[in-house]
């Protein structure tokens, strides 16, 4: 080796050493024992129908509560989901959380491992034929942003016979937030459950203490929560007039909201026509879902979601007009808490003696789904109608049927 290599060798080592101390003196990436997860949620449908139907005792009694209803969106009503993991029983544990007396749903809540999944049977065979059969057809047209008129460059059209899977990858990829809250996966303990499967009361509040427990769970394993994170108010979302439009869409200030963001969807034919109150391009169907507060300010700058002062938004002329009916959905986003015991130390010297016991993380949101051009509903319909089945929609615009 020459001694100019030599030099440089010995250089690149020398600054190499040093590197290499520091990353095996640095403090692994710490685990809490315990993490608790409640997503919480407040639902209206205000179509004519859907809540009366809900509270009968043979259909309520058969809707029930289950778990992920607060993701659903579909059913209106107060849900919550509520899942525990400990690192001290990694199969899972049962558990209990005791609930403060507002809640109106007893001292406190079972929490039940989710079992292992059974191995699945063998997927009937699908043939060439039945899969072209069943390729949608017609197309699905995007518009957004809030105004009279439909702007300049729309609307984004995607052809649903000739598209390829890359075709629709580009048409939909718009924002969405990876899954961090309540699930129901094996390891975790879950409520609702078997165990019990009462409904939120309508009168429910989460305000007080509350404290978790079970074998594996740590006894500190106890917070309180505020306003800010208990079960927001109702939004009351309505556009009446003329499905040709213009329409005028308002809503109710909901107090905790951080914002807001609205969309709709219509069939004509075989057409799919949708719409999202974004001022960029973005059909939004990752949107309607729990936001980290970071998303919610970033995506407001971004003019994705409606600041929370907003309490009107504008659909355009001549995107439903000649729709057989359109569903309207709006979403008004809450605090996110996250919550680690004890608190991660400012000071880098004391990391090495951290050691988290417990995270929490509360999600929060307020869903409403209205018929476009309906007239804002009162709480109960003193006429009996028949109610609309959402769904009949989306397969109407979808598939021509």
């Amino acid at each position: 080796m020459t001694r100019p290599a030599r030099i440089a060798l010995a250089v690149t080592l020398a600054f190499a050493a040093p590197n290499a101390f520091a990353q095996s003196k640095a403090a692994p990436a710490k685990t809490p024992v315990a993490n608790y997860w409640m997503d919480v949620a407040t639902v209206n449908v205000s179509i004519p129908g859907v809540e009366e139907a809900t509270e009968m005792p043979l259909i309520g009694g058969m809707i029930g509560n289950f778990f992920g209803g607060s993701k659903l969106g579909m059913v209106p009503g107060k849900w919550l989901d509520l899942a525990l993991y400990t690192r001290q029983k990694p199969a899972g544990t049962s558990g209990n959380h005791a609930i403060p007396p507002g809640q109106n749903m007893g001292a406190s809540l079972p929490l039940e491992p989710v079992p292992k999944p059974q191995p699945g049977g063998t997927a009937p065979d699908t043939k060439p034929e039945d899969v072209e059969r069943q390729k949608p057809k017609g197309r699905l047209l995007l518009y957004w942003g809030c105004g009279e008129a439909v702007r300049p460059g729309q609307p984004k059209i995607l052809d649903m016979a000739t598209a390829g899977p890359m075709d629709f990858a580009k048409f939909f990829v718009g924002r969405y937030a990876p899954e961090r809250g309540a699930t129901s996966e094996p390891g975790r303990a879950i409520w609702p459950n078997e165990r019990d499967r009462q409904r939120v009361p309508k009168d429910a509040s989460l305000r007080g203490d509350h404290a978790i427990s079970g074998e594996g769970v740590p006894p500190s394993l106890k917070f309180a929560i505020g306003e800010p994170q208990d079960f927001m108010e109702r939004m009351n979302l309505a556009a009446p007039g003329d499905p040709k439009g213009p329409l005028l869409a308002s809503w109710n200030a909901v107090p905790t909201a951080r914002a807001y963001f609205l969309s709709a969807v219509g069939g004509n034919g075989e057409d799919m026509l949708l719409w999202s109150s974004s001022e960029l391009p973005e059909a939004g169907l990752g949107l309607m879902d729990y936001l980290s507060n970071s998303q919610i300010d970033q995506w407001v700058k971004e003019k994705v979601l409606l600041p929370a002062s907003t309490q009107k938004c504008a659909i355009p002329t001549g995107i439903y007009g000649q729709a057989g009916g359109a569903m309207l959905r709006g979403i008004a986003y809450g605090n996110e808490l996250n919550l680690l015991h004890p608190p991660r130390p400012a000071d880098p010297k004391l990391l090495a003696a951290w050691n988290p016991e417990w995270s929490l993380r509360v999600r929060v949101k307020s869903t409403t789904m209205s018929m476009l051009g309906q007239e804002a509903a009162p709480a109960r319909q003193e006429k009996k109608t028949e109610p609309v089945n959402p769904l009949d929609i989306l397969k109407k615009g979808l598939f021509g049927r």
